[in-house]
């Protein structure tokens, strides 16, 4: 599910080297019709992990960027982006920065506005989500965790931009991204309908051994992903688009109308009709 956080109306104490986020989001998915455009910048800092392709100008730069890359962009710089498939996804966090958080992204060695290829975002999308939940939280102790994993996502992202380009993790790298692209392709291309046994074949894994390695790496089932996966495919084509049930059952990877409304209700508790007329 997509988590969304607005700015809150008091922000706490900044402590030194600690960045303050403004807003945040985790997991977003919108249509093809999605674009942003900052010819002016944004005003503060952009984090965004994104999770699907996309086409990215940067300073009238256009730059094609790879699934499972991500981009830091300074406030002032001009930038404009969208999905180059049907489905567009990232995480993204809004934040202020001073002179000495610059200067700790040069010492971790995090290249700035320019979208960066890493081949394994899965950690790092574990911990926005995670990061997301405690800046929407006003439970004990949540400022300081939040503190806490906002460091942890940036030292984590230095270590995997020098994985990804470490020739001694060639092989592991290389792995991390086959399941990395695959578990993309699974919740953003549901009408693919692979079976486990194929995606294990495509990975040279045993079924037991594919299903074991996933669930350790994404802390999901392949199964869960793949019903998540077609899920969202439904709630966004039944929310921005005119198709009828029965186009939308094929698009999500259902050979007919009867069982993706059976599964829909069940997932959801609400027919895909009623979720259609929902606010």
């Amino acid at each position: 599910m997509s988590i969304q956080c607005f700015v809150r109306s008091i922000q706490p104490a900044k402590d030194v080297d600690d960045l303050e986020i403004c807003t945040m989001g985790y997991d977003y998915s919108h249509g093809s019709d999605f674009e942003i455009n900052r010819p002016n910048g944004l005003g503060c800092w952009l984090l965004l992990l994104i999770k699907t392709p996309a086409l990215f100008t940067v300073d009238m730069t256009d730059i094609l960027v790879k699934a499972n890359s991500f981009a830091i962009f300074t406030p002032e710089i001009a930038y404009r982006y969208h999905g180059t498939e049907e489905i567009y996804t990232d995480d993204w966090m809004h934040f202020n920065a001073d002179e000495e958080d610059i200067e700790n992204f040069k010492r971790l060695n995090i290249p700035i506005n320019k979208p960066m290829f890493l081949g394994d975002i899965g950690e790092l999308t574990e911990i926005m989500r995670a990061l997301t939940r405690e800046y929407c939280s006003d439970e004990e102790y949540s400022r300081e965790i939040e503190k806490y994993y906002t460091r942890i996502l940036f030292m984590k992202l230095s270590r995997r931009i020098f994985l990804g380009t470490s020739a001694a993790s060639a092989s592991l790298a290389e792995k991390n991204y086959q399941m990395t692209q695959l578990r993309t392709e699974i919740t953003t291309q549901p009408e693919r309908n692979m079976t486990i046994d194929e995606m294990a074949a495509s990975l040279n894994m045993s079924r037991s051994g594919f299903q074991h390695l996933y669930k350790k790496m994404f802390g999901v089932s392949v199964t869960a992903d793949i019903m998540r996966g077609k899920m969202k495919r439904a709630k966004i084509l039944l929310s921005s688009t005119n198709l009828t049930v029965e186009e939308i059952s094929h698009k999500c990877g259902y050979s007919n109308e009867y069982t993706f409304m059976r599964k829909f209700k069940e997932q959801c508790g609400k027919t895909p009709t009623e979720y259609r007329r929902s606010p």
